[in-house]
């Protein structure tokens, strides 16, 4: 049934990070690198100490972080004050990925998730507010948006950047997938929210994710364990990690599989990712990083509401001719390129749909001091996405690789006596590629016909960044940011159509070369007021260009001319609070309020796996997040993460053509794919003492709101709750070999709930006399819904050797 990979192996030279130091300073060397505390506790007031003189320079080396003890996540933005004391250069460097002073921000620590079987991002995420999920194109690709920014996307993850250690794994056409992570390999995710782009540059309108992969030296041996449980599911992965003198590397491989619970959703993933660090002198740095994700998986087609409700696992769906009430079915061509000899409708498993791919980034980083106060930085990324993707009557075959380039300096120092921490980067990134869309014809196995279209594109972004964090006070800290951006696209789409039974070809070719240049600036504010409160504002920009693809795809889902689409830009802003009146309770919460101008909305076509893109003039997002982590008794926590959206159109006219063209103003329209009110909570206990230490478990609950799938209003899916247990026990070992096992188990979905996992957007429709269907006929619309699972077991077990 699973066609064998063998699972990749990386032998890479690692480089790994210790400070050469003379010998008085290696008697201060720390002893290890430990994972830095993911969560803020209370507000520190730190008085950071003004930098030494550049000359002479005394180094301690390998300063880090001092590490806390981990705990559950919470909102809040960055301390005042930048730097903490003894703060490396390059640990504010890395700061500036995973807490930006004055953003809100939540970074979800390991011990949230290593207690439980974590499969993809979907897993974890939730953990934090403004995150809301939804299931994609394959077993690990989900979409995620944060703040609705990428709610309305049919597949991957647009509208903000994600980073794995620093290393950019957006590509420069602004696509990000979740395939390649597995959360076993981490050991924190930094959710930073908000436009963003004065930072992260193009495509972050909605903000950014850090993935942190687990440091050498915290793993310090190796590290085996396996999840398995219903529907076929199995993951084998391994750890690796240790520190040794200058050098530490810590390196992750997993092979996992699975039938699926979705009729034809069965697959197969190997994924390895290493990453090393080397301190060559007391000022150079260098560091490597590795990704590989092989996947082989197939695909269900998207479900109308009215199938979904039918038959929600597509079960009974080997052949169109003989499928089950509920089953949908894709349209093919007998010959592979018109209907002359007749067409034939075939379910997901008849016609073999799936997807065939595999992701390569190989990234370096050098790190040089120029003294104690400043660091520069040059680090540059090779990504490589390749696919094989044929998802419903189409396949979308090619290659795209992307080279990212970029160089900063990050200096500490004074400005008129005042505390100051100055960035300033340049950047450069492009990716070219020549991709075919081809029609799949009967046959099974996605036989491959004529060739639909072909599209030869390059996205180019260019531009610079500067920043800086002023502490006014010792209670208030200033930021101000800005980047500039220059993005080129150009693309040439060659659409084929085949006349006749003999398949006259003629071709349609659609060009374009669009411009666009864009600026960011930001401005924040954060207050400390005393030890249990601290608040902080922000005001800042956002802007994301079209990717290329999107200037050729018609609302009927056939190639054709789009290139009038226009930059997306938000205007945002952030007022926040962060109470932590002891260390048994922190409290966070941020109310938001954004105006889009050209927000770019995409939405399901009649063609299963073709998304058609337009602007809506403006719109506007407004919500708050909130979260809390309390321990009110021993052994005990509740925690929550909860989101209220409220996003609207605030000025867009929708054209559908029936024979005549007929306009609808969707003004004061909820933006489809929107749920108002998200939640996740836990309870949990675990024992601290006695011959029960380590045995632990929690009560989850999860919970999303119905939602609008088309502009009109007029039909929704629908919400749900969820509840899961986890029961776990976690203990060090008394051995030669061995250091510590834990053991888990869980019930997803106990109460076995038949739920939306996620629904595209819809087109709406018109009658000939320019009446708008109603919600009857469009939850016939197909090319939308996927099912989440069923009530679903999964235990696990991990061991650490030395």
């Amino acid at each position: 049934m699973f066609r064998y990979h063998p699972l990749e192996a990386a032998s890479v030279l690692a480089l790994g990070a210790t400070l050469c130091a003379s010998p008085s300073a290696a008697e201060a060397q720390a002893p290890s690198t430990e994972l830095p505390s993911v969560t803020v506790e209370a507000p520190r007031t730190a008085v950071r100490a003004k930098p030494a003189a550049p000359k002479p320079r005394v180094r301690a080396a390998s300063v880090q972080r001092p590490p806390k003890p981990a705990t559950a996540p919470a909102a809040t933005a960055a301390p005042a004050g930048g730097a903490r004391p003894g703060e490396t250069l390059a640990a504010t460097r890395d700061g500036l990925n995973r807490a930006p002073t004055g953003q809100t921000q939540t970074t979800i620590d390991r011990s949230q998730f290593d207690n439980r079987p974590a499969f993809s991002v979907a897993d974890v995420l939730r953990d934090s507010p403004g995150i809301s999920i939804k299931q994609g194109n394959g077993p690990r690709d989900f979409g995620i948006s944060i703040r609705g920014s990428n709610a309305r996307n049919g597949f991957g993850i647009r509208n903000l950047v994600v980073f794995d250690d620093g290393f950019p794994v957006t590509q420069p056409d602004g696509l990000s997938r979740s395939d390649l992570i597995d959360p076993h390999a981490y050991g924190a995710i930094d959710v930073v929210r908000g436009p963003s782009s004065a930072l992260y540059g193009n495509y972050a309108t909605g903000g950014a994710l850090n993935f942190r992969t687990r440091p050498g030296g915290t793993i310090d041996g190796v590290e085996y364990g396996v999840d398995g449980g219903s529907f076929g599911y199995l993951n084998n992965y391994l750890a690796a990690g240790k520190k040794v003198g200058n050098f530490e590397g810590s390196l992750f491989a997993s092979d996992a599989r699975g039938d699926g619970y979705i009729g034809n959703s069965w697959f197969n993933t190997q994924t390895v990712n290493f990453l090393g660090t080397l301190q060559v002198t007391p000022d150079d740095r260098f560091t490597v990083k590795l990704i590989n994700n092989d996947l082989t998986t197939r695909l269900p087609i998207r479900s109308s509401l009215n199938q979904f409700y039918q038959n929600p696992f597509q079960q009974g769906c080997t052949t169109g001719a003989t499928a089950a009430p509920g089953c949908a079915t894709v349209t093919l061509f007998n010959n592979g390129f018109n209907a002359a000899a007749g067409t034939d409708k075939e379910t997901a498993v008849q016609a073999g749909l799936g997807r065939d791919d595999r992701r390569t980034i190989v990234g370096g980083r050098w790190e040089h001091d120029f003294d104690n106060q400043t660091t520069w930085r040059n680090q540059f990324v090779f990504d490589d996405r390749n696919i094989n993707q044929p998802t419903g009557s189409t396949s979308a075959i090619g290659d795209f690789p992307s080279y990212n380039y970029m160089s900063d300096v990050v200096r500490r120092g004074d400005v008129f006596g005042l505390d100051s921490t100055t960035y300033f980067g340049g950047f450069y990134n492009t990716l070219t590629a020549s991709s075919d869309t081809r029609n799949v014809m009967p046959g099974g196995n996605a036989t491959l016909g004529s060739l639909s279209s072909n599209l030869l594109s390059t996205t180019t972004n260019y531009g610079v960044r500067a920043r800086e964090e002023l502490k006014l006070t010792s209670a208030l800290t200033a930021v101000a940011g800005i980047g500039w951006e220059a993005t080129s696209l150009t693309g040439r789409n060659t659409a084929y159509s085949y006349a006749g039974a003999a398949g006259t070809t003629t071709t349609a070719v659609t060009t374009a070369d669009r411009q666009f240049q864009n600026t960011a600036p930001e401005l924040a504010l954060l207050y400390r007021l005393n030890s249990e409160w601290q608040f902080r504002g922000r005001v800042a920009t956002g802007y994301g260009t079209p990717q290329v693809g999107n200037l050729f795809v018609l609302p009927s889902g056939a190639s054709g001319n789009n290139t009038q689409l226009r930059t997306q830009k938000n205007l945002g802003y952030d007022v926040g609070a962060d109470w932590t009146p002891n260390n048994a309770l922190k409290v966070s919460v941020t109310g938001f309020y954004e105006f889009f101008k050209d927000e770019l909305v995409s939405q399901a076509t009649p063609l299963a796996g073709i998304s058609y893109t337009f602007n809506a003039p403006r719109s506007e997002h407004r919500g708050v997040e909130l979260a809390a982590d309390w321990k009110f008794l021993p052994g005990w926590r509740f925690s929550a993460a909860y989101t209220y959206l409220d996003e609207v159109y605030t000025e867009y006219v929708e054209s559908i053509t029936n024979g005549a063209v007929f306009s609808f103003n969707r003004a004061g329209n909820k933006i489809p794919g929107i749920s108002p009110n998200e939640l996740t909570a836990r309870l949990g206990y675990d024992q601290l003492s006695g011959p029960l230490q380590g045995l632990g478990g929690f009560v989850e609950v999860q919970r999303k709101d119905s939602f609008y799938m088309d502009n009109a209003n007029l039909l929704k899916a629908p919400g749900y709750e969820l509840v899961n247990l986890n029961l776990h026990y976690k203990t060090d070992l008394v051995s030669d070999y061995f250091k510590a096992l834990n053991l888990y188990i869980e019930v997803r979905n106990v109460f076995d709930r038949t739920y939306v996992a996620s629904a595209n957007n819809i087109s709406n429709s018109v009658t000939a006399a320019g009446i708008q269907n109603p919600a009857s006929v469009l939850a016939n619309s197909t090319n939308s819904i996927y099912a989440g699972s069923p009530r679903a077991f999964v235990a696990g077990m991990k061991i650490a050797f030395k």
